[in-house]
């Protein structure tokens, strides 16, 4: 019961093939002479062409629902669950037989099974699932750990607080779920055309109808010419108003600025994501893996005392040569690209949660936080304020009087990505809005929103605590857009107006989002608010095409003077219009505005 674009192909269609069929049998019958014009083949035609146009935007769309699911398995499915105060009677049991007050064991490189706090132990764990920082943290006791993270280098003993739909990762599952089903489907630009056009092409047709039997009543040309005109002309109306090309307007425009995107990295999932990103003017980005690189790297040595830098680092590469913890990893990594010869250590010991210590050219070295250094001794010196916006290692050597001297920082940090500060300023000259929204602590998220740009900041924001910062946009009026690349982000990338994720991010937030980022240039964000502005302009454009001949048209048909050549000429030059239009889009410069 309304007035769609579907009403005028289904009535254009039907009457092509109604009319076309009774006047073949009538003539075969001998119902009246010959027919000179049968309209099967427009009829198949419009709906071939309005089918394809279907067909094509169908294979654009995609499910979310496996990528749920795989979510769901990120967390385990068997716990070690402990009977009595010794580890080693710990018994694996399926976590779904778990209650809250259970304890568990959690060993290193295992995944915490359920929400809980520790009761016992130290360990670093890596929560870059939850929160996207690819830094690890120390958790101790009292501490809380989130089920599905990983225990990286200690032993913990875990109370159970929350189980099944309770944890955090089933309530980023919901909130994902919730936001894609609470999405109100865009409504096609062709049904607002149509909800005008279709009314007055059946006022035409009715009108044209009533004019012809005047016109034969006055006239009295006879009954069977009379319901002839009158047939003839009604039906050329609403064929003539039935664009052919509308099947190719939507589809061919879409199918050209999705092979534009792709060259360029950007993967469009979801078609009606083109027509919400041309209407967003606020834009939030993830900061780690989005804004910046996603892995630790070195950004600073810093001498407390006359120690050369280079000694520093040296020795702290040293320490942690045998270490697995990333933090680690980026010392040594940092050594050896400034050619730096690492010493090898004896007497290593891994201290979990803290750091490392190491027996080094006969002296013992500490590497890690101030924590590690005050259990081993008495610290005899401060360390500079200036750091304090980068995680840092201690690096201190171990007196025989017991005290500890520390005598370098080594500043560790997520680098900005080169084309971030360069994608912002894109942004910017769209008129374009920029958020940074992350869980990272505010004086690393001021540094990073310094560097590129970006108008606002929203730090140490909880995964469903970003979910909610983009509601609050959202109830401002503002049509909002969310940038990321982890499960942490998924609920905000499902809640956002338009989802765009990195191809480099998680399964779940590559399924999220309407719009994928394959190549690591974030200029691509820009560049797709750009390309989905141009498409929805080539769209308007091919609707005109489409349109414009049978508009004109429909006044001869009304008089009776529409000749076939004149409809096939009118399809002919709408379909090649649109799809010559279309092709104008791999012309258009998507980097200037």
């Amino acid at each position: 019961r309304t007035t769609n674009m579907d009403v005028l192909i289904a009535m254009g269609a039907s009457v092509a093939y109604l009319y076309s069929l009774i006047a073949l049998v009538g003539e075969e019958r001998g119902w009246w002479g010959h027919v000179e014009h049968l309209y099967f083949m427009e009829s198949i035609g419009i709906l071939a062409l309005i089918s394809i146009g279907h067909w094509l935007e169908a294979r654009a769309r995609d499910k979310t629902g496996a990528a749920i699911h795989e979510l769901m398995r990120i967390a385990p499915t068997v716990a070690f669950k402990m009977a009595t105060d010794d580890p080693a009677d710990a018994v694996r049991v399926p976590v779904s037989t778990l209650h809250v007050g259970d304890r568990v064991l959690v060993r290193p490189g295992d995944r915490v099974p359920v929400d809980g706090v520790v009761i016992d132990g130290i360990s670093h764990i890596d929560e870059s699932m939850i929160t996207g920082e690819p830094i690890p943290v120390s958790r101790t006791v009292g501490d809380a750990v989130v089920g599905g993270t990983v225990n990286q280098d200690g032993y913990l003993q875990v109370r159970i607080t929350q189980v099944g739909s309770k944890t955090v990762l089933a309530q980023i599952v919901d909130m994902v779920e919730q936001a894609q089903t609470q999405k109100a489907p865009v409504q096609r630009l062709t049904d607002r055309i149509a909800a005008i056009f279709v009314p007055a092409v059946l006022i035409i047709a009715l009108v044209t109808g009533i004019a012809w039997f005047i016109h034969g009543q006055v006239t009295g040309i006879g009954s069977a010419a009379m319901w002839a005109n009158i047939a003839n002309a009604v039906c050329s109306v609403l064929i003539i108003a039935c664009p052919c090309a509308l099947g190719l307007a939507v589809p061919a425009a879409i199918m050209v600025g999705l092979g534009r995107g792709a060259r360029r990295g950007i993967l469009i999932r979801d078609i009606d994501a083109i027509q919400r990103a041309e209407k967003i003017k606020t834009i939030i980005f993830d900061k780690t893996g989005t804004i910046t690189v996603g892995e630790p790297t070195v950004v600073d040595v810093i001498p407390i005392g006359n120690t050369p830098p280079e000694e520093i680092l040296r020795i702290a590469a040293g320490a942690e040569l045998f270490s697995s913890h990333p933090l680690g990893w980026a010392i040594v990594k940092h050594a050896r690209e400034k050619g730096i010869s690492i010493p090898e250590p004896s007497g290593f010991n891994n201290e979990a949660g803290l750091g490392v210590s190491a027996r080094i050219e006969g002296k013992t070295y500490l590497v890690g936080s101030e924590q590690l250094l005050r259990q081993h001794g008495r610290l005899t010196s401060g360390f500079p304020p200036q750091a304090a916006d980068h995680t840092l290692a201690h690096v201190a050597r171990k007196n025989p009087d017991g005290t500890i001297d520390r005598f370098g920082l080594i500043a560790i940090s997520d680098q900005v990505k080169p084309d971030s500060a360069e994608a912002i300023s894109m942004l910017h000259r769209q008129k374009i809005r920029t958020v940074l929204l992350t869980g990272d602590n505010r004086a690393a998220a001021t540094t990073v929103a310094k560097k590129v740009g970006i108008d606002e900041i929203h730090a140490e924001v909880r995964p469903d605590g970003k979910a909610e910062v983009v509601k609050r946009m959202q109830a401002d009026g503002l049509k909002v857009a969310m940038v990321g690349d982890g499960i942490n982000d998924a609920p905000a990338l499902a809640q956002a107006d338009l989802g765009i994720a990195l191809g480099s991010g998680s399964d779940i937030a590559k399924e999220t989002g309407q719009i994928i980022l394959v190549s690591p240039s974030l200029k691509n964000v820009a560049v797709a608010m750009r390309l989905s502005q141009a498409t929805m302009a080539k769209i308007r454009q091919n609707l005109f095409l489409a349109f414009i001949y049978n508009v004109l048209a429909i006044p001869l048909a009304a008089f009776g003077l529409l000749n076939p050549l004149i409809a096939a000429a009118a399809m002919a030059l709408s379909d090649v219009s649109v799809l010559g239009n279309s092709l104008l889009l791999t012309r258009k410069d998507l980097e200037r505005h």
